[in-house]
């Protein structure tokens, strides 16, 4: 038997793929509908957004996170609630990036703008800043200042220039109805007495949450003007304990030997060192502003077996 090519292992690799779709699920990865549209891996650890025909061949629509508005062009039997759970952004977000169209009537071929991410496209004008258009819009700005894609003409002031798009992530409409969704963190008291991790994580600290989990802020942000201690939100060793080159600003990570680690940024003060062991609810340092930040608040990670998670499905 003579070996096969790279293009006929290829070849198998689709065949194979188109059957197992055929087969199995209704839906793949819990964000796009089989088995038209499917997700497979892009080899480099991300996901690729493909379609699939009636023989089994998969074609690629693109292997990189969205960075700006797409146009997306209705088709048969579309609603508005399946458009935005296709491109996993809220239904508003849709209706207010397409004020013209009116969705109690979707009609095939109608081309509609789908922004990258839950929230507004903005147009910057004169005299804005991220930190007044964030206000407008029930945003945060640290929240725009993490989208990748958004660009700004010093890095270090975060300055805006007119005329620019700026996606705001998780932006309201002044007008909208208000938000139920719980934006405070809870207080808690402290469990001194841990010596071991116990598997159930705490709240690291106190203040509002002003941006959630997202592929490009795997994390949360609780921010406090007062600031406030930071606490560990479960038992373990402090691994890092010190400045980070990479935005973090003074950070710590903990180690809780069950698999899972926790990071906590921008810190304005530590209080623990590399190497030691810490309770559950043990001070690590005082909330701040340090790193690539733009007002007092903790960047909070939870690092599980698998990789990053949203903390709020683990807090307690």
């Amino acid at each position: 038997m003579t070996e096969m090519t790279a293009r006929e292992e290829f070849g198998e690799f689709l065949k194979q793929l188109g059957a197992y779709l055929a087969v199995h699920g209704k839906r793949i990865f819990g964000r796009f509908e089989a088995v038209k549209d499917v997700v497979t891996s892009n080899g480099v650890g991300g996901e690729v957004l493909g379609t699939l025909d009636s023989a089994g061949v998969v074609t690629l629509v693109s292997d990189k996170p969205p960075s700006e508005v797409r146009d997306y062009t209705v088709k048969d039997g579309d609603t508005l609630s399946g458009v935005a759970e296709k491109f996993d952004v809220s239904i508003d977000t849709i209706k207010w990036a397409n004020e013209s169209v009116d969705f109690k009537k979707l009609k095939p071929g109608t081309v509609i703008k789908v922004p990258p991410v839950t929230g507004l496209v903005y147009k910057v004008k004169p005299g804005d800043t991220i930190y007044s258009i964030a206000k407008k819009f029930e945003s945060s700005e640290q929240a725009i200042v993490d989208f990748p894609f958004n660009t700004f003409s010093d890095d270090e002031t975060f300055a805006l220039v007119a005329g620019q798009t700026l996606i705001v992530p998780d932006g309201v409409m002044p007008d909208a109805p208000s938000v139920t969704t719980p934006r405070f963190a809870n207080v808690l008291t402290p469990d001194a007495g841990a010596v071991a991790a116990t598997g159930n994580f705490v709240w690291p600290g106190f203040g509002r949450i002003t941006q959630g989990y997202r592929w490009y802020h795997p994390a949360i942000d609780i921010a406090n003007r007062d600031g406030g201690a930071i606490l560990a939100a479960d038992a373990g060793t402090v691994s890092v304990a010190g400045w980070s080159s990479v935005g973090y600003g003074n950070h710590v990570v903990i180690d809780h030997g069950n698999g899972y680690t926790t990071l906590y940024a921008h810190l304005s003060s530590l209080s623990v060192v590399s190497g030691q062991r810490v309770a559950r609810g043990a001070s690590l340092g005082q909330m701040g502003s340090t790193g690539r930040s733009t007002g007092t608040h903790l960047h909070f990670e939870i690092h599980g077996p698998a990789g990053k998670v949203d903390p709020l499905g683990y807090l307690k």
